[in-house]
């Protein structure tokens, strides 16, 4: 089973994480932020991987540390339990509709991080939570788990519905990328043999 686990402690953030690739879509997530919580939960629910995430962060300043931070344990944790990357398809998209939102994600499990973001998010609080920060943390998450993630927001009204369209075609997405092709299991999803550094 691929699988990981990260421990991230600093002055700010403590954090431990734990996926399973293989799994079945359970989850724990415990980062003391509830909109977040909700969020990480639609991500292992739709792409099937088993995610334990337990931070306490120094929420008392703000959410940045705790959001950022839980978003780099996860991607590292994503990025180890790949290893090699070995017999993957490598690319997943999704188009993800909520009620009156219509977002699309695509990733490219490449070991070269990039974000592209294109997400205007009308309200700059959910819950008590500001919006600016789920920029953040699709970076954290990009760079991190060596992924190239592109993520537009097509149409919609409702902030809470924008931003969980995104997390779900991230989810979507992720279940399709690393994926075994069984008829590659035993190869890198390249033309060099290899993933990272250039085309």
């Amino acid at each position: 089973m691929r699988k990981a686990l990260v421990k991230r402690k600093t002055k700010e953030t403590d954090i431990e994480v734990e996926v399973k690739l293989d799994g079945s879509g359970a989850s724990e997530i415990n980062t003391g932020i509830g909109f977040l919580d909700h969020m990480i939960d639609q991500i292992s629910k739709h792409s099937s991987i088993d995610i334990k995430l337990r931070a306490k962060g120094d929420l008392h300043v703000d959410y940045h540390h705790t959001t950022e931070d839980s978003a780099i344990a996860l991607g590292e944790a994503f990025n180890k339990a790949l290893g090699n990357r070995e017999g993957i398809n490598r690319f997943g998209q999704a188009l993800s509709v909520m009620d009156e939102t219509l977002s699309r994600i695509v990733v490219d499990c490449s070991s070269r991080p990039y974000l592209i973001w294109r997400v205007n998010i009308k309200k700059p609080t959910v819950g008590e939570m500001d919006t600016e920060l789920f920029k953040e943390w699709f970076q954290a998450f990009a760079q991190n788990s060596g992924i190239t993630l592109h993520v537009e927001n097509l149409y919609g009204e409702n902030s809470h519905h924008i931003i969980e369209s995104c997390f779900k075609g991230l989810a979507r997405s992720l279940k399709e990328a690393i994926k075994i092709d069984i008829k590659r299991a035993n190869e890198i999803p390249s033309t060099k043999g290899t993933l990272g550094g250039s085309l």
